[in-house]
């Protein structure tokens, strides 16, 4: 399909988005709080421990940095892929995947304990560390996204830089991706982390997360603007989710299956899979059922086209279980105990061999929550500023080819 003639315009204030631009202040309050009483007590007034020292902030953090990934992918897929149906969505596509980004990382520095000391990272490299890498790769994306959406908006610029830019852009992503998987991924200490398909595995829940993000943001925007979003659309756009959600399921079955084959993981695959208890619940229970089965029934389980509804619900299911998934991987990965010494059993005062209990504090829910809030605002801010969304994204306005 293709669209005949795109008009882009700004959002126009009326009440609806006030009321949700003032919701989304409030949320963003809570987490400066939050964050202002980690900072004067210190993180002993969090769940965290020495054992687990990677918490809530850190799921949100990575939620949002997969799903601003994830969000290009959108725009990928018209200057990339040549989808042209897709294309009036590209400058959405962009500004969200910038937003969501700014508000992952918005939430690490919060985090550090000493946010002042950020300088430091930025001024000195240590290129040995994935920790390193991750910061050019964040910072890049910015760089070249923001150079992406340049070369789409202004019209003095030729058409023919916008595939090249784009093709960069994919790339870069898929490198962020890639590192940030392999933050996890690298860490052999830790049998929960230690494997190389984590990487390949963050680059699907990237598609997914993402994609289910911009389903939404989409939706609420036109509902805000009056744009007209017809179904056709997004019917295709929750197709292309569910694909995704079936690749996670995918990857995750095939993470599981080689841990067990592996002697070194099966006590973390029976501690994930059976008697974890709350990441066992959260494994099977939101992760596979609510965040992979039930959006994929919901998908592909009628051969009509999915209403405005059902892609909805799968969309807010497929961000639930994502967080499930994260909060699996990152917490629980750091709840079992690491094997100091393989054919030895190892035990002390402080705790070792032991399961570390961890119970997210509200201020942690509270800074990763404003974390989210700030995303969101940043893409009203930049829809509101900015020539991103089409006023006609109607079934009328879609040519019956390709």
């Amino acid at each position: 399909m293709a669209i005949d003639r795109t008009i882009y315009r700004e959002i126009p204030v009326n009440f609806p988005l006030a009321i949700a631009a003032g919701c989304l202040a409030a949320l963003m309050l809570c987490g400066l709080v939050a964050f202002v009483y980690i900072e004067h007590h210190g993180h002993i007034v969090t769940g965290m421990t020495n054992q687990v020292v990677w918490g809530m902030p850190h799921v949100f953090a990575i939620f949002l940095i997969l799903s601003a990934s994830g969000a290009l992918n959108v725009a990928s897929m018209a200057s990339v892929f040549d989808k042209q149906v897709y294309k009036p969505l590209a400058r959405l596509s962009g500004v969200l995947a910038i937003a969501l980004l700014a508000g992952g990382l918005a939430v690490l520095v919060l985090d550090l304990g000493r946010p002042d000391r950020l300088i430091v990272q930025i001024t000195h490299y240590n290129f040995v560390s994935i920790f390193t890498w991750n910061i050019l790769l964040y910072s890049g994306f910015i760089v070249i996204v923001g150079a992406y959406l340049w070369v789409q908006m202004d019209r003095s610029v030729h058409p023919k830089w916008v595939r090249p830019a784009g093709l960069v852009a994919f790339v870069w992503r898929l490198a962020l991706t890639t590192g940030t998987g392999s933050i996890f991924g690298w860490l052999v200490a830790r049998p929960g982390y230690d494997a190389a398909i984590m990487a390949p595995l963050f680059i699907a829940m990237s598609f997914s997360l993402g994609l289910a993000v911009f389903i939404l943001v989409l939706q609420a925007l036109c509902r805000f603007s009056g744009c007209l979003l017809g179904g056709a659309l997004v019917s295709r756009l929750t197709g292309l989710l569910g694909l995704c959600v079936g690749v996670v399921l995918y990857f995750t079955a095939v993470q599981h299956l080689t841990n067990l084959y592996a002697a070194e993981h099966t006590g973390f695959e029976v501690f994930t899979l059976r008697d974890g208890g709350i990441y066992t619940i959260l494994f099977w229970l939101v992760q596979v059922i609510l965040g992979g089965v039930l959006p994929l029934a919901l998908v592909l389980g009628s051969a009509a086209p999915v209403s405005m509804g059902r892609a909805t619900v799968a969309s807010l299911l497929v961000v639930l279980g994502g967080l499930a998934q994260l909060y699996v991987i990152i917490v629980g990965g750091q709840a079992y105990p690491q094997e100091l010494f393989p054919g030895f059993e190892a035990s002390s005062q402080f705790q070792d061999g032991q399961v570390a209990a961890y119970h997210p504090s509200l201020p942690e829910i509270a800074l990763g929550i404003g974390g989210v809030a700030l995303a969101l605002f940043s893409a009203g801010v930049g829809a509101k500023v900015l020539r991103i969304l089409p006023t006609n994204l109607s079934d009328q306005n879609l040519a019956a080819k390709d």
